[in-house]
């Protein structure tokens, strides 16, 4: 019997990063499986996550906001930001989440959007944990045709007054600072929608936690319910007008979701494949089987065609080159094939792979989440198929 290789040696994949990135992979590797793997079935099976803690350590860690300059981020590399998601929704999702919405939806607003106040009093914060953002978009009845949202903010003397409610809304309930998004009568349509830096003890502000999901349960969501909210005028994000704000935002964090939907799925084959290897079954291990050894050469292929594809958008990332078409490519091709090796791998762990014992299912149910959230399967399907035949078919 041959000495077996890992995904990462078949493909040759370190070839392709510097060795600072390689660094920063490790180390995140090493905090993830030794601070959170070990209590994360614990975490996913109560739908209790110790939020607060663990933000103050992945702010230890330098990995809030770790793609954004000065006000304490790191200014690391966008590829070397997606190597971090990678390991940290390798372990699990809900985590990956955590740092997606602090670092790239809602401090990055800030950063790119905001005053040198805001950035100020917030940003330094956030990037040590010690303050926690969520971003608020998505509404009950407007996912993914945002432009039709109901919250509004209403113009009274100096100061906006915002009402309206916002949905799925990661890290909502545990929140210092809110950055919501709201439709005003500054310009006609979409192009009204202004973004707000609300912070969660404003009066009339609340976030109920959304309970009873059988996803991503590692992770705080929230309802978000804005009831007479006043706000001074220096709250708005003066330089975010119209759509294009909160959509810059959503394209960041779709950027690291390609990256950690192939953590996810690499954790799952790496599963499999130790457990196939150990298992016994008409007296040889069960990765002895060609049907097995089929499967997991298959899955290999698609993880590591994964990889490649994040590796690649990354460097094009880092150039500054970067489009939303191609950030759809990545999320659809990772997540879609993410999904069908988690639930592939679950087939060789038979009846084992259904337990929180070890982390296919897990993997599984919050995939599926991730399939939907920061842009549908389908909203991205249109952005590539638009990108290719110049017709626009959202509608």
């Amino acid at each position: 019997m041959s000495q077996p290789q890992s995904l990462t040696q078949l493909f040759a994949l370190d070839a392709l990063l510097e060795p600072e990135e390689i660094e920063i992979r490790n180390t995140v590797r090493k905090f993830a499986n030794e601070r959170i793997r070990p209590h994360v079935a614990k975490w996913f099976e109560e739908a209790k996550l110790p939020a607060r803690e663990l933000a103050k350590e992945l702010g230890q860690l330098g990995v809030l906001g770790m793609h954004l300059d000065g006000y304490g981020c790191a200014g690391m590399s966008a590829t070397a930001y997606g190597l971090a998601c990678l390991e940290l929704e390798a372990v699990d999702s809900g985590i990956r989440s955590l740092v997606s919405v602090q670092g790239s939806l809602a401090m990055f607003s800030i950063h790119h959007w905001g005053s040198e106040e805001q950035k100020q009093q917030w940003l330094p914060r956030m990037a040590a944990g010690e303050a926690i953002g969520c971003f608020g978009l998505t509404e009950p009845d407007f996912g993914s045709n945002p432009a039709g949202m109901r919250t509004n903010a209403k113009r009274d003397g100096d100061d906006w007054i915002l009402n309206g409610t916002k949905m799925w809304i990661t890290n909502g309930s545990i929140a210092d600072v809110a950055v919501v998004w709201a439709q005003t009568d500054l310009d006609e349509g979409a192009r009204g929608i202004r973004g707000f830096v609300v912070p969660t003890d404003t009066p009339g502000f609340s976030a109920p936690e959304i309970h009873a999901k059988l996803s991503l349960r590692a992770s705080v969501t929230s309802e978000l319910v804005l009831d007479g909210v006043r706000l001074p005028a220096s709250a708005m994000l003066p330089l975010a007008k119209g759509l294009r704000g909160p959509l810059t935002a959503l394209g960041e964090a779709r950027f690291g979701i390609v990256f950690g939907a192939i953590g996810a799925a690499r954790d799952c084959l790496e599963t499999a494949v130790d457990y196939a290897r150990s298992r016994e079954v008409f007296d040889k291990p069960l990765a002895g089987y060609q049907l097995t050894q089929a499967k997991i050469a298959d899955m290999a292929l698609e993880v590591g065609k994964g990889h490649l594809l994040a590796y690649h958008l990354g460097r094009i990332k880092d150039r500054g080159e970067i489009t939303p078409e191609q950030v759809s490519l990545g999320k659809l091709n990772n997540v879609r094939e993410a999904i069908a090796v988690a639930r592939e791998c679950r087939t060789i762990l038979g009846a084992n792979g259904i337990t929180l014992e070890y982390p296919v299912i897990r993997h599984a149910n919050n995939l599926e989440s991730v399939l939907t959230y920061e842009g549908t399967s389908e909203v991205h399907q249109l952005t590539i198929g638009n990108a290719l035949t110049g017709e626009a078919a959202f509608r």
